[in-house]
């Protein structure tokens, strides 16, 4: 995964258009567990307010950050260098996130930024809406008597046919679907100068 990130974006990376991060998180985690780790960190950056009554949140969150980045240590064969996020959330326990792209040409705040920034909440947003809108990608449900097998009616029996709707999905989901911001992906990026109607992919014509 590494390396095929780094090649793919191998251009903006170079030009410092773009940075790569390994995020990891405890999904297994039971509510309470999350609560008792979210509590924590609240009480630690209730803490860091009172030592710091000048400064706002933001910078406070930056703060804890830079504070955990000087405590990192290289592991394992790449000396790579995980940073426990000092802020988690419900949908991301025990967040951790490792900078893969460090040219050591950043100051501490925007380090900090970054770090603070990377994050797996945009994938599951879009995993969420692949499963929500193709019923064959949809979660199986497992019974008490299944004994852990799942099976879902809906299953795609040519897997040629969900890479094929995943493309489909893909052009809909940028080009289409807008954000709370009134904005598409592709608006975002650039690509496109406005919410691009289904009608006028699906009926696309070069003539």
């Amino acid at each position: 995964m590494r390396a095929a990130c780094l090649a793919a974006f191998q251009s903006e990376i170079s030009a410092r258009r773009a940075d790569a991060f390994f995020v990891r998180i405890a999904k297994e985690r039971t509510i309470t567990e999350k609560r008792q780790i979210i509590a924590a960190s609240r009480a630690e950056f209730d803490l860091a307010r009172q030592a710091n009554p000048g400064l706002s949140d933001t910078e406070i969150e930056n703060l804890l950050i830079k504070e955990r980045i000087a405590h990192m240590a290289p592991r394992g064969k790449w000396q790579d260098k995980w940073l426990i996020h000092p802020f988690p959330n419900m949908s991301e326990p025990e967040r951790a996130a490792c900078y893969l792209t460090d040219f050591g040409d950043y100051d501490a705040d925007h380090l900090a930024r970054l770090y603070n920034k990377a994050s797996l909440h945009a994938i599951d947003c879009f995993f969420m809406q692949v499963r929500r809108r193709l019923s064959i990608l949809e979660r199986p449900i497992a019974s008490s008597s299944s004994a852990g097998r799942t099976w879902y009616g809906y299953s795609a029996y040519n897997p040629a046919m969900i890479v094929k709707m995943l493309g489909i999905f893909r052009v809909f989901y940028n080009f289409c679907l807008s954000g709370q911001d009134g904005k598409t992906p592709a608006m975002r990026l650039g690509l496109a100068k406005g919410k691009v109607a289904l009608e006028d992919i699906i009926y696309f014509s070069s003539n």
